[in-house]
């Protein structure tokens, strides 16, 4: 995770001067999970932490209607960080903010906004954090002269491959560094399965600051592999045929007495509060698909032969199904959510897989039993004799499941809800009415 200061407003200033900081960047999310950013001189430094930045707020997908545009800018300040690149004309840092409304609320449209509704829910249930540890997967592309992404791969190194076949071992390294300068714990870093595919682990952390560091990895990853004239991606699956990019979960729920999903005592050593959670994430798989792939490009990924999971189905003991329980317990006992990718708006996918596990605890939900074989290798009889259903085929089929989800409703609240199926159903039209070189291909000289 990355480090986090209880920073006051005095020693910000003092870190201003010390550091020679001129300008903030003050960051925050949109519905969709674009990171933006309102970058201000030092001069409005004393505004920022007055809260009195404005913004106008309808120019921000999925916030605002035109009549009710100004929004402000409110700085959580334990995300205070300088970026270790500087300008000529000084330091650039940067401060996560929630947004508020005139009136002196938080507003509901903010997805980091909601993030904090549904942790609070959890504390009320009796829990104290929901830690995540990502995975996040990237395709590295070589660039033209006009600074553009080609389909180009930087190598053609495989599963933990070292150079020179890892042509992106440099780039990656300075993104490590970068990451560890800015605080991170990073736990690993290697090539992927795919040519040109790389995956960074960095440590777990409560849910919020989680959410904040896959936002903050993500910039990173970019800003390092432009300097290597390089393109970092993380769509879902850029290219047809090798595997696409994924973003695991790693899931855990503690009260105060530890990590309540263990017990020395339960089968695999899990508590009956794990089974249950388990449960929940079973039951809303299909509906909160449509927030962790939110790309008609996700689909492309979970398809069968490329390592990621096609059907709703957990296991202790092989890859293939959708939930995975890693073998390490005590505090590490943990539920990892294969699915997800890291197009999705972090702070909206956490709040929707924590809502549908409190709803596992909830109603009791038990689990269908346990699958520990390929079922890439079962028969439509076998996957339906072991209550395995299939996850959506493609972003309408999610949205479908999502649209009919109350547990998903409470987990995004009712604004954030309808701006993100609007904004989906949108997408998806704009897709469907597109003609392909596949269907060209597949058609123009039979038909």
């Amino acid at each position: 995770m990355a480090t986090k200061h209880d920073y006051s407003k005095d020693d910000i200033r003092r870190i201003v001067k010390e550091q020679d900081v001129k300008f903030l960047r003050l960051m925050f999310t949109d519905v969709l999970g674009t990171l933006k950013n309102v970058e201000v001189p030092i001069s409005q430094l004393d505004d920022l932490l007055n809260d009195k930045i404005m913004f106008d707020g309808s120019s921000i997908e999925g916030f605002v209607r035109i009549e009710e545009s100004d929004m402000y800018l409110h700085p959580d300040l334990t995300t205070w960080m300088i970026f270790p690149w500087s300008t000529e004309r000084g330091r650039i840092a940067r401060v996560i903010c929630e947004v508020y409304k005139p009136t002196g609320e938080p507003f509901e449209g903010d997805p980091r906004n909601n993030l904090i509704r549904v942790l609070k829910d959890m504390k009320e249930a009796g829990f104290t954090s929901f830690n995540i540890g990502p995975e996040p997967e990237f395709f590295l592309f070589k660039m033209d002269e006009n600074g553009k992404p080609t389909i180009n791969l930087n190598d053609q190194g495989s599963y933990f491959d070292m150079a020179p076949l890892d042509l992106g071992g440099n780039c990656r390294r300075e993104i490590v560094l970068t990451l560890e300068e800015m605080g991170f714990d990073v736990e690993a870093a290697h090539h992927e399965v795919a040519p040109g595919q790389h995956e960074i682990d960095f440590q777990y952390a409560d849910a919020l600051n989680a959410a904040d560091n896959i936002q903050t990895f993500k910039l990173v990853v970019k800003t390092i592999a432009r300097k290597y004239g390089l393109y970092a991606t993380f769509m879902p699956k850029p290219l047809s045929g090798i595997n696409g990019s994924g973003m695991h979960l790693n899931m855990s729920l503690f009260n105060d007495d530890g990590d309540v999903f263990y017990d020395e005592n339960g089968e695999l050593k899990l508590s009956e509060t794990a089974y249950h959670f388990l449960g929940g994430l079973i039951r809303h798989a299909k509906s909160y698909t449509a927030i962790c792939n939110p790309l008609v490009n996700s689909y492309k990924r979970l398809v069968p032969g490329y390592e990621a999971p096609v059907y709703v189905a957990w296991s202790g003991s092989n890859r293939s199904p959708l939930i995975r329980v890693p073998n390490a317990r005590g505090l590490a006992t943990r539920l990892e959510l294969r699915s997800a990718d890291a197009s999705a708006n972090p702070y909206l996918a956490i709040a929707s897989v924590l809502e549908a596990g409190l709803d596992g605890l909830k109603d009791g939900i038990v689990p269908p039993k346990s699958v520990d074989r390929n079922i890439y290798r079962m028969d439509e009889d076998e996957r339906e004799e072991n209550e395995i259903v299939n996850l959506p085929d493609d972003l309408l089929d999610a949205l479908e499941e999502l649209s009919s989800d109350e547990t998903m409703k409470k987990a995004l609240g009712t604004k954030i809800f309808n701006s993100y199926l609007a904004a989906k159903h949108l997408e998806y039209d704009a897709y469907r009415a597109q003609v392909s070189d596949w269907e060209r291909n597949q058609y123009m000289e039979k038909y």
